[in-house]
């Protein structure tokens, strides 16, 4: 995409900014804090003036997500936001959009739980999103972004793999990097696509009205017959696959020459890259690798890592959830590394140095005794 403009601006207002400026056609939402400017940045631009994108704040997390289901079925770009107990709300019409194979962004801009907890930042919704957090066997692409420019970039890149794969993106921040302001280069507009557009790029599924040259279009995630759904269960699963083969994205920040992986996404990675530095210092060869796609998951980049490292840091604002993806790529491996996981709850982002503490601590061993290679 060509950039252009450079702005200081908070991460939830360049979400806003960024759906504007790709041609997204519509956002349904609800207000709730960290994200709530994501819609009053809307608002504020007005953007349906300028491009003719549809902003409503509709009467509830469970209105707005449907509302995106129906736009989704027209081909549009649409999205919505939320936090953490309101993404909890969208579940089922996120397990919908999911079934219905419908392209459409989703933006969690994560706060403390469980409940209604607390308005600060916290990454405890991993399992939610990368698992599937409503019922049955789908999963959602999921983007972390660990910068205000990534929440630029990748609202683009979101509805990119979300028409690629007919599939709902999600991009997972946490309250730190929504409400945090930094430099970021925006991107020229895109035009909105037009119907003819839509269907030479993504094909004619969407309900766009029907020509005399195809069957009608039926959106829809109902199967009445077993062998049916399991036909569409099975379809699901090997587009997953696809996924993992052609769209993971991560970043690996002096990982060459580790004895020790630091594994952290968002704003827990931001710390990580500044406990390398410390860790570094001190004598200790530590790395980081930071997932950008946390599904697809990068189990094939940790199980090459587990096969010459002695340990593995899961570094997270959560009692520990991502740390389980790591010992299955490490488990799969074949591999003697250790994982462990070192995190703060409650809206507490951890300090670079007690990152570094907590590696000291936990691998004390092989510290203490000399790295034991994994080959």
């Amino acid at each position: 995409m060509k950039m252009g403009e450079i702005k200081l601006m908070k991460g939830n207002e360049v979400l806003a900014e960024a759906a504007i400026r790709c041609g997204c056609d519509g956002y349904f939402g609800y207000p709730i804090t960290p994200q709530s400017e994501v819609m009053e940045t809307l608002m504020v631009r007005e953007p349906w003036k300028e491009t003719g994108m549809v902003v409503l704040q509709a009467e509830s997390e469970v209105a707005s997500i449907n509302m995106v289901y129906g736009a989704a079925a027209t081909g549009k770009k649409v999205m919505t936001s939320s936090s953490s107990p309101g993404i909890s709300l969208m579940a089922e019409g996120i397990s919908y959009l999911a079934g219905a194979e419908l392209p459409c962004l989703l933006v969690n801009v994560q706060r403390g739980g469980p409940g209604l907890g607390t308005i600060q930042p916290s990454q405890a919704d991993y399992f939610q999103a990368v698992k599937g957090g409503g019922h049955g066997d789908y999963k959602l692409i999921v983007l972390a972004p660990s910068s205000v420019q990534e929440m630029n970039d990748f609202v683009d890149l979101g509805f990119e793999l979300a028409f690629k794969y007919r599939n709902p993106a999600m991009i997972l921040a946490d309250g730190a990097i929504g409400q945090m302001m930094e430099k970021v280069e925006l991107a020229d507009y895109k035009p909105r696509w037009t119907k003819e557009e839509l269907v030479e790029k993504n094909g004619d599924w969407a309900t766009t009205g029907k020509p005399a040259s195809r069957k009608k279009n039926v959106i829809t995630s109902l199967e009445m017959a077993s062998n049916d759904m399991e036909v569409r269960n099975i379809n699901l699963q090997a587009k997953y696959r696809k996924m993992e083969e052609e769209d993971v994205r991560y970043e690996a920040i002096q990982c060459d020459d580790a004895e020790f992986i630091l594994v952290a996404f968002g704003t827990a990675a931001r710390v990580c890259q500044k406990a390398v530095e410390v860790a570094r210092e001190k004598g200790l060869k530590v790395g980081l690798l930071r997932p950008i796609t946390l599904f697809p998951f990068p189990k094939k980049v940790i199980k090459e890592l587990a096969r010459k490292t002695a340990g593995f840091l899961s570094v997270e604002m959560s009692a520990g959830q991502m740390v389980e993806d790591i010992k299955l790529a490490v488990y799969d491996a074949g591999s003697n590394a250790r994982v462990d996981h070192f995190g703060r709850m409650g809206g507490i982002i951890p300090t670079p140095t007690e990152v570094v503490e907590a590696l000291e601590d936990k691998f004390s061993w092989e510290l203490s005794y000399g790295v034991k290679r994994s080959y």
